[in-house]
């Protein structure tokens, strides 16, 4: 009977060429993983170009990707083994220890960017070299239909010769007849690469543990447009010596938030008799690094820009940056950095895809609407255990999922805060920063003028020190600094104004509280509010590396909350009773001709 195969070779292949992996980058990664789980202390990525003629004019083109390391290499059963799909020596679950897991990295990341793969794998010496491969065209024809068994077979001396030198033992990969690379020339690879594979292996690269080699290779001139080594690039920017530009490159650019002795938590997940522990890390730009208005436009602030969401590590290897906890429209979010780290045996609970790129789980978790879950006074735990009983992996990650989104939570609040603070101070020595207050005086001089007194009035009697300290302790009574407090008092009483503006949490369905305190009248805005983000602070945030879209989005934002505000006005009024509709419509005329004068600018 002749033999039905379930799938042919050649269409399994040809859908394991479509495997989801984002970009050339992320496959080199799964390449690099095998070389550090082997052991190895050095790992080369050797991108050879090689020069085209397209209509007389000459391009560059890639022609071949190696990834050559100094591991523990392979033996010829192994070796063999490793070119296999959905086969290796970390399928056990005991030995799932490391990054190694699914037997699908080396053969699936090739396969995904190119129809050729060699692999070349040593012990004793290169002289000891096995060598095996997979060929798609090979396999779209028939004739290969099994791993070729590996054979003693010479290193090809090109390859000699661009690497910086070969260990006693080591793996060579080189991809060749490369077809879906997004990137089309050796120096495009790696330039896109270096960040993520500074991100991926900083915690392997931080201490020189692993050296990795980054080498743009000329075929005809056999010389280096690029020959460098990957250095750390650390999302919590704790590390030196990284790729964070000056003077953030030999120093670290954030601090641990709160502290040093508690910016790590440890949160057990107890799986049957098992406990593992997630580590989660947080960190919050320095003071230094924020200061000044254009910080965000800074190299250091684009790279920070760059860094944005909850870093996801699994056996000291990122899977992903998650942006499903941050947007990354908000710049104030750069700020910020949250690292989650758990080891392999939590594969399952974190959904882990197959190709190490993200962790799925988590990231849904990310996005779970607490209030729409926690109805009726049910608490974390009580969900946690509702999902467990569903069998659902997510129960697992709730309580992480709520620390990671509350710390998040108050340390952008923080971020924001001292932004506010920073801007407050700024706009105190702007010429401009105080116009509408003094606008505003001026009208009040004039309704003074015309016998119209308001209860702060008696106030400005008052010695001029007096009132200075009167104002200065009702700003620090609202959360501001002592410094930041006598400044505005100051400023405020030398410069006869009647009014002060200051920004405070407050417990209260206000949009804003009015206090007179030393002859001035002190306008709290409430940032608790929502008409404060709809309002204010969309108008007030940093308008540097904004582009004109993402300012027309910020002006139609404060016209939308400008518009609900008013609405909600008439909805006030349109809900009391006769009395108390004329008493809203008596005070909306009142308020109204006094906003007429204070806005005119004819007179």
């Amino acid at each position: 009977m002749t033999k039905v195969e379930i799938v042919p070779a050649r269409l399994a292949v040809k859908a394991m060429r479509d495997n989801g992996y984002k970009n050339a980058a992320y496959a080199i990664a799964e390449l690099m993983d095998n070389s550090i789980q082997a052991g190895a202390n050095r790992v080369e990525l050797l991108c050879i170009q090689k020069t085209d003629f397209v209509e007389q004019r000459s391009r560059q083109r890639i022609d071949r990707i190696a990834v050559l390391d100094n591991g523990q290499g392979m033996s010829k059963e192994v070796l063999r083994m490793a070119l296999q799909f959905g086969n290796g020596t970390n399928l056990d679950v005991k030995s799932q220890t490391h990054m190694g897991k699914f037997g699908m990295g080396l053969p699936a990341s090739s396969v995904s960017q190119a129809r050729r793969v060699d692999v070349w794998s040593w012990q004793k010496g290169i002289a000891s070299a096995m060598h095996t491969y997979l060929d798609i065209q090979e396999i779209e024809r028939g004739t290969l239909d099994e791993i070729p068994e590996p054979v003693p077979t010479e290193i090809p001396k090109e390859w000699l010769g661009w690497s910086k030198e070969f260990g006693d033992s080591g793996t060579l990969v080189v991809w060749s007849q490369i077809d879906r690379c997004i990137w089309r020339t050796g120096r495009a690879i790696i330039e896109n690469s270096e960040q993520l594979i500074g991100r991926m292996y900083r915690k392997f690269l931080e201490h020189d543990n692993v050296k990795i080699r980054l080498a743009c290779i000329e075929s005809e001139s056999l010389t280096y447009s690029i020959d460098e080594y990957a250095r750390p690039n650390d999302p919590l920017y704790l590390m030196v010596g990284t790729s964070t530009p000056a003077p953030y490159d030999e120093q670290a650019m954030f601090e641990p938030y709160p502290d040093a002795s508690s910016y790590e938590t440890r949160l057990p997940i107890k799986l049957g008799d098992q406990t593992h522990y997630v580590y989660v890390r947080c960190s919050m730009a320095k003071k230094s690094a924020r200061e000044g208005g254009t910080a965000g436009n800074r190299d250091y602030g684009r790279h920070a820009a760059k860094n944005v969401g909850v870093s996801v590590v699994r056996a000291g290897r990122e899977l992903e940056l998650d942006p499903s906890w941050a947007s990354t429209v908000d710049k104030r979010n750069r700020w910020w950095g949250v690292e989650v780290e758990f080891p392999p045996a939590l594969d399952e609970v974190f959904g882990v895809t197959n190709n190490k790129q993200s962790a799925r789980n988590f990231s849904e978790v990310a996005n779970l609407s607490y209030d729409d879950l926690l109805t009726e006074g049910k608490t974390i735990s009580a969900l946690k255990d509702e999902m467990l009983k569903d069998g659902d992996p997510h129960a697992y990650l709730l309580e992480i999922a709520d620390f990671v989104r509350k710390q998040i939570k108050r340390m952008f609040d923080l971020v924001d805060q001292q932004l506010k603070n920073q801007r407050s101070r700024e706009a105190r020595h702007d010429t401009t920063a105080h116009d509408a207050e003094k606008e505003a005086t001026e009208k009040t001089r004039e309704r003074q003028a015309a016998g119209k007194r308001g209860e702060s009035d008696e106030g400005e009697s008052k010695p001029i020190e007096e009132r200075k300290s009167d104002i200065a302790t009702s700003l620090t009574e609202q959360g501001l600094s002592e410094v930041d407090a006598k400044e505005i008092a100051e400023s405020t009483v030398n410069d006869s104004l009647k009014y002060v503006f200051a920004e405070a949490s407050i417990d209260s369905p206000a949009f804003f509280s009015v206090q007179p305190r030393g002859g001035a009248l002190i306008i709290t805005l409430n940032t608790r509010h929502p008409a404060y983000s709809r309002l204010v602070d969309v108008l007030e945030r940093d308008k540097t590396d904004q582009s004109t879209q993402s300012l027309e989005e910020r002006l139609n934002n404060a016209l939308n909350g400008l518009k609900l505000l008013l609405m909600a006005w008439a909805r006030y009024e349109d809900e009391q009773d006769s009395v108390r509709r004329e008493d809203a419509q008596d005070a909306r005329v009142d308020w109204g001709r006094i906003a007429r004068r204070f806005l005119d600018r004819s007179e």
